[in-house]
Parts: structure tokens; C-alpha cells; sequence
């Protein structure tokens, strides 16, 4: 069994541990999810299953789109509604205006501090657990982009925003990107407190919420044998050219060897060093992911080999 199963995850559990569940009613070991999910949060979660479990790399990659409420004048240690309230600032105004340049300050490439709480590692333990333990240590700038950002409502709607204003906002960004802390950074440059009151992730590449599976649709179409909820692979990277090989070549590619352009079947004009491209059979079946490479010439190396086991015709 191999595919991507877009789950919608709910609040409340862990992103490994919507992989635990899966793996169990699927009963194979081959999974994976493409991106945590604070267990607070809910929204798209990508789970790869078989072979697809080797493209979770390129899946990491993909923009994510989040939609998130951020609540004035509070700040947490967590940075999130989940951790304890650190600081409070009652006596402020801030006006809508002022709201929509700060955030806009925010677009392009900026800098975060990871968050305490978050699963990166800090000398083989997670900063949680870390955490956890009292301990706090130094963290070092992460650069993420911010692509796009837009404020969708603003509550109690008031000329001004003071204490307890919520935000409700979208916005998409590079891998990596903490919203929790988005949110502390931005009442800072409000010169206030913020917090993230609530989060839910709308897309992760090409998957959205809107073609997603909750848990429950997911137990009930496994327990029907009804695995149309699998998506093919190739799905899961709309942006990397499909090149068809000769069947004289099929074999080279099933075993990790680099082919030539000669060996690709109608190959567009040009293709660029460094590129990286889906492989097809000539009956439409993935074989791997390849990387253009020059040598006297384009090479085509793959680099992530996707196909079935060879037979002894081929």
C-alpha cells in the first residue's frame, strides 16, 4: 500500500500520534507525517504510507497556509493559549491602521527565535523536554518567509483594539515557520503583548482541508476495505516535470543508474542543472525522482527510486 492520505487532524492529540493510529489500522510500519502539528492545533497532515514514506522529504518543503487567531495584551510561555500566562498589559490602543503595517513589516524573510516548547533539538533532547525539566537555553535565529498575510476579522469590533482584541488572520509561509511565535513578535512590534489563540492549518502544498479525511472518515473507509482516500504520489508534487523513459531505460532507473536525454521520451526543451523530475514508465507507472545533472551532456541521476521490484523480462 502506497499513497498520501490527507487527514484532517484534530486538537488534542500529537502529530506522531495520528501516525500510531494510522499504522495500526493499516497495519504496516512504513508511515509518516510530512510536517508536525502542534497537538494543540488541528487542520491538514499529510501521513505517507509505503513508498511514499521516501518523498516526505519533498513534501516538508511546501509552503503551508494557516489560519490563526492572535489575542492582545497576553503573552504566554508557550506562546499559545496551552502555557501560562507571563505578562499582561491592560492599558494600550492600537488602531486598525497601525494593526495592518505592523503586519505587513512581517512579509518577505525575517527571523524567529524557536519557541522552548517546541521539538527541535538542542544537544539530542527536544527543546521540550527540555522544558519540561526547568532547564532554558539559548536558541539560535531561524530565517522563514512569510509569503502572504491577511487580517480576516477583528473582534470586539471597536475604532481601536485594547485588551483581549482578537485577530483572526491568514497566512502562508516556508517550512518552519512557528505561528505561535509570529504572533508573541508581532504584539511586541505592537508594543504590547500577543499571544496565539487558536490554529488551524488550511493547506500543506497541494493538500487543503477542503479535500481532506477526518480520523473517523478515515476508520470507517479502512474497516469498509475502501482505500480511495490513498493519493497516488505523483499528486503530492505538482510542481515537478513528468518525463516518460524509453522502456530500454526503465531498467537503468529501477536500479538508481543515470539515464540520458536520449533515454527520455519527448523531454522538454530545456532543462536546467540542479532541476528535479518525476520519472514515468511508458505506461504511466512512477519510478523515481531524478535530478538533472551535466556531464558532457544531460544526465538524468535518479535520486529516489519509487518503482515496483524488477521482473526477470525486464
Amino acid at each position: 500500500m502506497d499513497g498520501i492520505i490527507n487527514v484532517i487532524k484534530p486538537p488534542g492529540i500529537s502529530s506522531h500520534q495520528v501516525v500510531r493510529y494510522v499504522r495500526k489500522l493499516l497495519n504496516t510500519r512504513k508511515v509518516g507525517h510530512t510536517g508536525t502539528l502542534d497537538p494543540g492545533a488541528a487542520g491538514v497532515l499529510p501521513i505517507c504510507v509505503g513508498q511514499a514514506t521516501r518523498i516526505a522529504q519533498y513534501l516538508v518543503e511546501q509552503d503551508k497556509v494557516y489560519i490563526a487567531e492572535m489575542t492582545l495584551g497576553i503573552a504566554t510561555k508557550s506562546q499559545d493559549a496551552s502555557g501560562e500566562t507571563t505578562e499582561i498589559n491592560m492599558d494600550f490602543r492600537i488602531s486598525p491602521d497601525f494593526l495592518g503595517r505592523t503586519l505587513s513589516s512581517f512579509l518577505g524573510q525575517i527571523e524567529q527565535i524557536p519557541p522552548m516548547s517546541s521539538a527541535i533539538r538542542h544537544d539530542g533532547q527536544r527543546l521540550y523536554e527540555l522544558e519540561r525539566q526547568g532547564i532554558t537555553v539559548e536558541r539560535k535565529p531561524r530565517k522563514v518567509i512569510i509569503k502572504e498575510m491577511h487580517i480576516n476579522k477583528i473582534w470586539p469590533e471597536k475604532p481601536f483594539l485594547a485588551f483581549g482584541t482578537q485577530v483572526l488572520f491568514s497566512v502562508r509561509c516556508s517550512k518552519g515557520t512557528y505561528i505561535r511565535t509570529l504572533c508573541h513578535d508581532v504584539g511586541r512590534a505592537l508594543n504590547t503583548y500577543a499571544h496565539m489563540s487558536y490554529l488551524v492549518r488550511t493547506a500543506n502544498g497541494p493538500f487543503t482541508i477542503e479535500d481532506g479525511i477526518t480520523l473517523e472518515e478515515f476508520e470507517q473507509s479502512v474497516n469498509s476495505s475502501d482505500y480511495s482516500f490513498l493519493k497516488k504520489i505523483e499528486e503530492a508534487l505538482p510542481d515537478f516535470l513528468r518525463i516518460q523513459v524509453s522502456p530500454l531505460a526503465e531498467k537503468r532507473v529501477l536500479h538508481g543508474n543515470p539515464i540520458l536525454y536520449q533515454d527520455l521520451i519527448n523531454p522538454p526543451q530545456q532543462l536546467a542543472v540542479g532541476e528535479r523530475v518525476m520519472l514515468f514508465s511508458t505506461k504511466n507507472n512512477l519510478l523515481a525522482i531524478a535530478e538533472i545533472k551535466s556531464k558532457d551532456g544531460i544526465i538524468c541521476q535518479p535520486i529516489c527510486v519509487l518503482g515496483g521490484k524488477l521482473t526477470e523480462t525486464q
